[in-house]
């Protein structure tokens, strides 16, 4: 071998190595084309390898066929890395045919065999050859567990660990590392097991083992565990992967304030902040002022110029209400790719800015960046008119894009939102892989279009299909059928409830509340409620409804009165609370207590009245024929008083022949309201209650002389 060969081999190794692929075959073409210089087995093992991580196979092959010609497959090195070339293609033929022409396998050509099997679908083959390997150590076996593991086969990695681990093979921290990669909530026991054996074999000294444990912690939701094995380490082992395993399993768990807390801690012990401990950290800024000091630190680390970087700097501003900020992080970015116009597409649409989503979607598609389903997905959810619903279409049409389940869920949800039910129904009949969320787009839309008895045929149809009803879809047709009164339904689903896990969920507790009550089953309604382990204010505020529904005003004071003295979580009344009592007391006749009511809203929990709470104040006081009280505080309320108020004090006129009061509120409704025939009726009316009789038929010809008409009422009966 010559010199020049031997500098040139050493070149094209320092290129491949530091990933300049395209640069090692262009300077295997020069040796090509030279006259005095012949590529030898070095020479095609590290081109092999460029080619192999370019993917380039037309390149691939050709070396291959150069290999051949000059008898290098001998030589195991080659013969490995023409099995790495076929791996990383995904030709799993030419993998075993290379593979069967080695006459010595090494580890290497095993592990490699193992790993394509593995990743291309074949892992009963793959667990074949595992039992005809002759020397199999941690290598080979690592190999097939991690192939399984990346490919979702976990059972079988844990299998196999297992057998690894009972026929006495080494354990090493690349297989404990490994199997804790993909223990999730329920696998956690498997875990423990796990993390008992990290502590016998004395691999929690290694940082890659640790990491593991933290993060399997934190995706079993245990973030006390997470923390017992970061502090049970020895800082000497702990290094920046340590800490951004829990900065991003404590965003993932919403903790907030200890992410930042434990980012802070990172820089004091001597780690810089790296890629990934940004973006997970800027996830963990709620407060702006945190955010500007995190993206100041990125900016003066260089880290800004990262793409991942910034994109999580968009959403962080974003989230924090400073849009501005977002915007300006966004035009700063020298290159913009996909994920850095879907984050500011996203933006605008969660601050409901519509038309600024859509030009920066048009803008995006100017760059020639095509959209993908979490464009289309944010679009949807902020698309205001039909219009853009349609560009919307024809994109997702254009792009293929139906094909993703994610896509063909907003645009159901979407076009049920905008009464394009049949549209909506095509596409969920369109589509392939429909999952939970296909089937409770449709339910809801045919709900949310009044087409409850086929939102239940559909319902039916989930539940002799694969898939499970989850909170959500049971909360929806319990809905349903109280809005229809569908009792025996109702019921029907409530067994279900029973024989589930969800028995204990507040929301189906609450959602089954107001079904009974509205099927006028008061009792079970009380059943449901005195049952329930967690009662939050939804639930009270339904349990206070039925008793209104069912004209027990007293019962439902003294049940607004209990929640204020309930046990355990402490329950706030919120607006609803208030306005069902009230409500309650109105339809009761209950004066004093709806009063009280009112008064302890506004002094004692600082609730602002709204409309609905005068109206029902209103409404109380008229019922009762305190007229003048109803008419001061109508008079007393600084807000603008909606006509619904005016329309009880009309009613409460009339109700009591007040003839003054009258005539002054039907002068407000004449000037508010559209319906204006409904108030020369009501005035008339009064009018002739009090024996003004021409007073009344001046009143009726005026409403003739306004073309206002009262439509005349008919029966079906009899037609």
């Amino acid at each position: 071998m010559s010199s020049e060969l031997i500098k040139i081999n050493c070149l094209l190794a320092k290129l491949t190595k530091s990933q300049q692929y395209t640069k090692t075959l262009q300077l295997f073409h020069q040796i090509q084309s030279s006259k005095h210089l012949k590529p030898d087995q070095y020479t095609l093992s590290t081109t092999l390898t460029a080619t192999a991580n370019l993917r380039d196979i037309i390149a691939g092959n050709q070396l291959h066929s150069h290999v051949i010609r000059a008898g290098y497959q001998i030589f195991p090195h080659v013969a490995n890395t023409l099995l790495f070339l076929y791996a990383k293609s995904e030709d799993l033929v030419s993998v075993k045919r290379v593979f069967e022409e080695i006459k010595a396998p090494d580890v290497y050509s095993w592990t490699t065999l193992l790993s394509a099997c593995t990743n291309l679908g074949e892992v009963g083959y793959a667990r074949h050859l595992l039992d005809e390997i002759p020397q199999r150590n941690e290598a080979v076996w690592n190999a097939v567990i991690t192939g399984c593991i990346d490919n979702g086969y976990s059972d079988i990695a844990v299998g196999l660990f297992n057998r690894m681990h009972l026929l006495g093979v080494r354990l090493d921290n690349y297989s404990l590392a490994s199997v804790l990669s993909l223990c999730c909530s329920e696998l956690i026991g498997f875990g423990t097991e796990v993390h008992a054996l990290v502590v016998k074999t004395g691999f929690l000294c290694r940082a890659s083992v640790t990491n593991a444990l933290i993060t399997m912690y934190f995706n079993c939701g245990n973030a006390a565990q997470a923390y017992k094995v970061f502090d049970g380490t020895e800082e000497t082992v702990r290094d920046q992967i340590t800490y951004n395993a829990m900065i991003g399993g404590l965003v993932s768990l919403g903790r907030d304030e200890h992410a930042f807390k434990m980012f802070i801690n990172m820089q004091k012990v001597g780690f810089s902040p790296t890629e990934r401990t940004f973006v997970s950290v800027m996830g963990s800024c709620s407060s702006e002022q945190a955010a500007i000091q995190v993206h100041a630190h990125a900016i003066k680390t260089g880290y800004n110029d990262f793409n991942s970087v910034s994109n999580a700097a968009i959403t962080m501003y974003s989230s924090c209400g400073d849009l501005q900020a977002a915007q300006m992080v966004f035009e700063r970015l020298n290159e913009k790719d996909r994920v850095s116009w879907n984050t500011m597409i996203t933006s605008y649409a969660q601050e409901n800015l519509s038309r600024d989503a859509m030009l920066a979607y048009l803008q995006m598609q100017q760059q020639g960046i095509e959209a993908d389903e979490f464009t289309i997905g944010s679009l949807l959810s902020t698309s205001g008119s039909v219009v853009c619903i349609d560009m919307i279409l024809a994109t997702v049409i254009k792009n293929n894009l139906i094909s993703k389940t994610e896509v063909a869920n907003a645009l159901i949800s979407t076009l049920s939102k905008h009464n394009a039910l049949d549209e909506a129904y095509s596409i969920f009949n369109e589509t392939n892989f429909k999952n939970l969320i296909t089937w409770n787009s449709m339910i809801s839309g045919f709900h949310l279009n009044g087409c409850s008895v086929h939102a239940l045929y559909l319902f039916s149809d989930i539940l002799v299909s694969d898939l499970t009803p989850d909170v959500y879809t049971l909360s929806i047709v319990l809905n349903i059928c109280a809005g229809i009164s569908d009792l025996r339904h109702g019921k029907e689903i409530h067994g279900y409830i029973l024989k589930s896990n969800y028995i204990h969920e507040t929301s189906l507790g609450n959602a089954l509340i107001a079904l009974y009550a509205k099927c006028g089953v008061l009792d079970q309604s009380l059943k449901v409620f005195k049952s329930m382990v967690n009662k939050d204010v939804v639930s009270w505020n339904s349990v206070i409804s039925a008793y209104a529904q069912h004209g027990r005003g007293e019962d439902a004071v003294a049940c607004f009165e209990s929640m204020q003295k309930s046990k355990g979580v402490k329950v706030e009344p919120d607006h609803t609370t208030f306005t069902a009592a009230l409500t309650a007391c109105s339809h009761a006749g209950l004066v004093d207590a709806g009063v009280d009511i009112f008064n302890s809203m506004v002094n004692k929990y600082g609730v602002e009245p709204r409309v609905d709470h005068f109206s029902c104040l209103v409404d109380l006081v008229g019922r009762a024929g305190y007229l003048d009280a109803a008419e001061k505080l109508i008079k007393s309320d600084d807000l603008k008083v909606h006509s619904s108020v005016w329309w009880n004090l009309f009613s409460a006129c009339a109700a009591h022949g007040d003839l003054r009061l009258g005539r002054i509120v039907a002068g407000f409704l004449l000037e508010a309201e559209e319906d204006k025939a409904g108030v020369y009726v009501v005035l008339a009316n009064i009018l002739a209650n009090g024996g003004h009789w021409e007073e009344a038929e001046k009143v009726r010809k005026m409403m003739r002389s306004y073309g206002a008409v009262k439509q005349p009422g008919y029966s079906w009966i009899g037609s």
